[in-house]
């Protein structure tokens, strides 16, 4: 099924423009592909970020938006992404990156367009377990920047996933929270030795 990747906002897209059009935000970023890029590299696939921050009482997670990620393709490949972020004044461009997440987001979203459900495609990251993951939201029409994640939803961690996690396997949000969950409380702490 097609995925539905919900619009950005202009002003995100206008920021990731402008700065794909800086000779000094490009010659600047720590992106050796970007720079050495032949041809014009043009911003796809706007992705909300949210950031999950916390699972509440109910069980259901707390999440936030914290930017809007657009993949920078040059030829047939996506080479480096650009991150947006909200300021007082708007959408701003925040920076331009590269490793690994670029590659994995563009193979899980391949993957994803395979499945037999329709989904909207989003980013969740999960900080405290260094973990980025593509969020397959159910409802196509939904605002991507609103919303949390629904247990139907699927999670599909990107690589390098977390030991013990595997990379571009889908799960289910029922199933993957309670990892999660287990996963980021801190140990209790032990008593002192007599």
């Amino acid at each position: 099924m097609p995925l539905h990747v919900p619009p950005a906002p202009a002003p995100a897209l206008r920021s990731v423009l402008t700065a794909l059009g800086s000779p000094t935000a490009v010659r600047e970023a720590r992106t050796p592909s970007l720079r050495a890029a032949q041809g014009p590299a043009t911003p796809e696939l706007p992705l909300p970020v949210h950031v999950l921050d916390r699972i509440t009482g109910k069980g259901s997670p707390g999440t936030r938006l914290a930017g809007w990620r657009f993949l920078i393709r040059c030829g047939d490949q996506a080479v480096a992404a650009a991150e947006t972020m909200l300021t007082p004044d708007g959408w701003a461009f925040s920076h331009f990156f590269e490793g690994p997440y670029v590659a994995s987001t563009e193979r899980a979203l391949r993957q994803a367009e395979s499945l037999p459900q329709a989904y909207q495609p989003r980013l969740l990251s999960v900080p405290s377990l260094y973990m980025l993951t593509l969020w397959l939201h159910g409802d196509c029409a939904a605002d991507g920047a609103d919303g949390h994640p629904a247990a139907t939803d699927l999670l599909v961690p990107l690589a390098p996933a977390p030991p013990g996690i595997a990379a571009h396997h889908p799960h289910r949000v029922a199933d993957l929270l309670p990892v999660l969950t287990l996963r980021s409380v801190p140990p209790p702490l032990m008593g002192s030795p007599a």
